[in-house]
């Protein structure tokens, strides 16, 4: 059930508000939510075709067995991301988190910076599961990541290849990879998402009345919905949970924690939460 008023009580009350989001909240940027092998291979046809599945693809195994299909797969992601522009959502929160003494902090699983580009700190946004804006050495010659401006992608869609070059590492030479947490990843780089979040439990243990607004976060890889309940139990805070299809906040029961529901796409949701002024 929504309780709209309610939770704009607590937003109105909070000094700083934690924002968790998921692949949910790109979508009224016209994103993809890959949900199950349907909307994937809609949106990767020659993958369809060859019968590879989402799982297969975002994986470094990927990069061993075909590196030009998997350059495919993340050039056209690269691409797509560099020309989205955030949804008016973003700017939502970007207003609201500005009227807070204590500001904002997102954690994300989303890799395409879109808060970033929205004009959010990236100082305080944590990616949990890295971004595609940033690359490593397949080979880990060495700690070291680089952004990836260089890298033009030229996809061949009715392939699935990327036939521009393959982006190699400055260091060694080798074949190159988007710094991406992904399928059965034993390689990731984890040291700037390890950083993010110390410095998200040094904001968290500062803010005197937390609020956390998650969006979009799905219970297929639960992962931003596991932080959101952590924290709102940890700082007995209200959690505010959007999702047009797994708004229910079931694992809260029983803890005398506030949680609110609100059955709707990211972008309606904060508009209903804030289109009126309620900040």
């Amino acid at each position: 059930m929504i309780y709209n008023t309610q939770a704009q009580t607590a937003l109105s009350q909070s000094t700083g508000i934690l924002i968790t989001a998921g692949a949910g909240m790109g979508v009224d940027s016209g994103l993809p939510d890959f949900r199950g092998n349907t909307g994937f291979w809609q949106a990767y046809p020659a993958l369809a075709a060859a019968g590879i599945e989402f799982t297969r693809i975002a994986s470094p195994a990927a990069f061993y067995e075909n590196p030009a299909q998997a350059w495919g797969f993340y050039g056209h992601r690269l691409a797509l991301y560099r020309d989205t522009q955030p949804h008016e959502g973003f700017t939502l929160l970007k207003s609201l988190a500005d009227s807070k003494p204590q500001g904002a902090f997102v954690m994300t699983s989303n890799v395409d910076e879109q808060f970033q580009k929205a004009g959010f700190d990236a100082a305080r946004v944590y990616e949990c599961h890295g971004s595609i804006h940033t690359l490593q050495c397949m080979g880990t010659c060495c700690a070291t990541t680089w952004r990836a401006h260089s890298v033009k992608p030229v996809v061949d869609m009715a392939t699935g290849l990327m036939t521009s070059p393959l982006p190699r590492c400055p260091h060694c030479g080798g074949l190159a990879r988007p710094k991406v947490l992904m399928f059965d990843d034993a390689d990731w780089l984890s040291h700037a998402a390890r950083a993010a979040s110390r410095r998200l439990d040094e904001w968290l243990a500062t803010v005197e009345r937390p609020v956390v607004i998650e969006l979009g976060a799905g219970t297929h890889i639960p992962t931003i919905r596991r932080a959101s309940e952590r924290v709102a139990r940890q700082r007995r805070c209200p959690l505010i949970r959007i999702n047009p299809r797994d708004s229910e906040t079931t694992a809260l029961d029983g803890s005398g924690l506030p949680a609110y529901s609100v059955a709707l796409g990211a972008w309606a949701g904060l508009q209903a939460l804030l289109g009126a002024g309620q900040q």
